[in-house]
């Protein structure tokens, strides 16, 4: 058998060979395959953790963020309510803008606490109540400057009512100086308008059966006094008709009165109730003396003693006159 290599036999060698090393680079290959995504399979996991710690970070972050933000607004509204309840407290007195304000702010403090009483507040919302706490600031410093105005006013209005009232009370005590002044004129007047009576002329007169009348001292033959006085001059009462009241004491000090005589009572001028005995009428003329005459007859019997007359003219004893009685003779 001949030695010489057979090409045939070489062929399928080298084939054989051939096949071999491209099932082994196919391998490798596969494995490097393998490797490579293995790689990138672990470096995405990698990442993907690291990614998903960075929005769990990122999101507490925001969380925190939120947190702070919903707690500066919350102190931003404490605040606010108490500068504004501060201000409500020293206003007592309300006008109807200011009423008007104060449901404005009522209405915009409540929308502010319901969203800042959310657990989880979103961002709009808090930028929301944000935005709504500063409009209630520049509302409570309106509000604050109203009140401000109002007590500005206040103070002006206080001072010119104190100037008014103070004027008013000058002008009442001058005007009630006047009135007093002028009280003491008119009751000056009236005073010095009150006659004055003088020259009293009391005579007893016995009446006799024929007619005869004859003065008499004696008692017990009086049956009349003739009374009469001057109403002296006076400038300052006016002509007409002057009330004058007769009061007639007998000599046992009482006042005689009579309903015949229509007899009552009279004020004087200190208040004090005084009887009269006779009211009489005169036409008086101003600035003229004139006589006052009248008889006077008691209805009982003269009485030893001494009869007084007195005149009153507006409230005041403006004159007085006497007349004694005596006992008769050895017969009476």
């Amino acid at each position: 058998m001949n030695s010489t290599t057979n090409p045939e036999n070489v062929k399928l060698t080298l084939d054989s060979e051939n096949v071999k090393n491209k099932k082994n680079k196919t391998k490798d290959i596969l494995a490097a395959i393998l490797i490579i995504s293995l790689l990138c399979t672990w470096g995405y996991i990698i990442w993907d953790k690291n990614n998903t710690r960075e929005l769990v970070a990122q999101k507490d972050n925001q969380l925190a963020t939120a947190a702070s933000e919903h707690d500066q607004l919350q102190k931003a509204l404490d605040d606010a309510t108490m500068r504004y309840d501060v201000i409500k407290t020293s206003n007592t007195k309300k006008d109807s803008a200011i009423s008007l304000k104060d449901k404005e702010i009522e209405d915009k403090k409540n929308r502010i606490h319901s969203l800042l009483s959310k657990v989880n507040a979103s961002q709009s919302e808090l930028k929301e109540a944000k935005k709504l706490i500063e409009s209630l600031n520049s509302d409570i410093e309106g509000y604050k400057s109203q009140i401000a105005l109002l007590e500005n006013q206040k103070t002006e209005l206080t001072k010119a009512n104190e100037i008014v009232t103070k004027e008013r009370d000058n002008i009442k005590k001058d005007y009630d100086s006047s009135v007093e002044l002028l009280k003491n004129k008119e009751n000056t007047i009236d005073i010095g308008s009150t006659l004055h009576a003088s020259n009293f002329n009391i005579i007893g007169l016995s009446e006799k059966g024929n007619g005869k009348i004859k003065e008499t001292t004696n008692a017990k033959k009086v049956d009349k006094l003739k009374i009469s006085f001057d109403l002296d001059e006076n400038m300052i009462t006016t002509s007409g008709a002057k009330i004058l009241y007769i009061v007639i004491t007998d000599p046992t000090g009482k006042v005689i009165t009579s309903d015949q005589l229509g007899s009552g009572k009279f004020s004087s001028r200190d208040g004090n109730a005084i009887d009269y005995t006779q009211k009489m009428e005169v036409n008086y003329t101003q600035n003229k003396r004139q006589t006052v005459s009248f008889d006077w007859k008691s209805m009982e019997v003269f009485k030893i003693g001494n009869y007084k007359i007195e005149v009153y003219n507006n409230g005041f004893k403006v004159g007085e006159g006497t007349r004694p009685l005596k006992k008769g003779g050895i017969f009476g």
